[in-house]
């Protein structure tokens, strides 16, 4: 499986690694940490030393509670981080918005990637862009916005309606004329979802994984792993890299993580297992 971004292919032969890279003071787990441009890109260069196969660069937090961010302001945080990265990192870079503005303007400084995050807030100016681009677009599953989402957690079936909306999100973009190669799917960990119906998408994640696309999964430091363990963002680790293994295990083609570095060699590792 291939993932077609613009006028290159990303081989999904193998499980790969996203590496978040939040250029925001208010992310969850990092935030203010990447906020000027300079040590962004010389993290986003870092990751891609350690293995990540896509940069994801984000300007506005998707955090539970989080404040609107001014499309200005935004742009103001990412171009110059995408730009920059676009020139001298070997790894395709995504844009992770809400905003399409942000996205088409995140393309033309190098950006082959669209990481949309509306979810069912579902923007069709968004899905023109990523057909008038030719660059890839990965679809989430959230509900609401990032202050109003913990709010909206009533599903009949969690997985079954998570699953229903991305396939339908694939047949609005298939009309768009955006290309098949170039859909990812991601079911949205800890968006719209409390800690139960996270470890439910994960339990049958093979359900999202049979739609036929490749498959995205973020679980990084997320608060279903706080919950089930009893531990801080800053002490996630093994349980991200958990999630991660039974994510593969169940088909998941890319994995978005703030800890590159483990995450890759824990991919590594399983790769090793699979093959034996």
């Amino acid at each position: 499986m291939k993932l077609r971004c613009r006028d290159s292919y990303l081989s999904l032969d193998r499980p790969i690694v996203m590496g978040v890279l939040n250029v925001t003071p208010d992310s969850f787990s990092d935030g203010g940490l990447w906020l000027d441009s300079e040590r962004a890109v010389a993290h986003g260069l870092e990751m891609v030393d350690q293995g990540a196969a896509i940069v994801d660069v984000g300007g506005e937090s998707t955090r539970p509670g989080a404040e609107p961010v001014a499309e200005a302001d935004e742009l103001d945080r990412v171009l110059p981080v995408i730009e920059a990265l676009s020139r001298q990192a070997s790894a395709p870079i995504s844009i992770d918005t809400r905003k399409p503005r942000v996205a088409e303007l995140s393309v033309e400084a190098g950006a082959t990637i669209i990481n949309d995050t509306l979810g069912e807030a579902t923007d069709r100016a968004m899905d023109r862009v990523a057909a008038s681009t030719g660059a890839a677009i990965m679809v989430m599953h959230s509900r609401g916005t990032p202050a109003t989402m913990r709010e909206l957690t009533d599903y009949d079936d969690v997985v079954t309606d998570v699953r229903d909306f991305l396939r339908l999100r694939t047949e609005q973009l298939n009309e768009l004329g955006v290309a098949r190669d170039a859909i990812c799917l991601d079911p949205g960990y800890g968006f719209a979802k409390d800690p139960q119906q996270s470890l439910a998408l994960l339990r049958r994640l093979d359900e999202i994984v049979d739609l036929g696309y490749p498959v995205l999964v973020g679980t990084s430091r997320k608060s279903f792993i706080g919950v089930a363990l009893d531990l801080p963002g800053d002490q996630r680790m093994e349980g991200t890299a958990a999630t991660v293994a039974w994510a593969i295990s169940k088909g998941a083609h890319i994995v978005r993580v703030h800890d590159v570095e483990p995450i890759v060699r824990t991919l590594r590792m399983l790769e090793a297992i699979m093959d034996s």
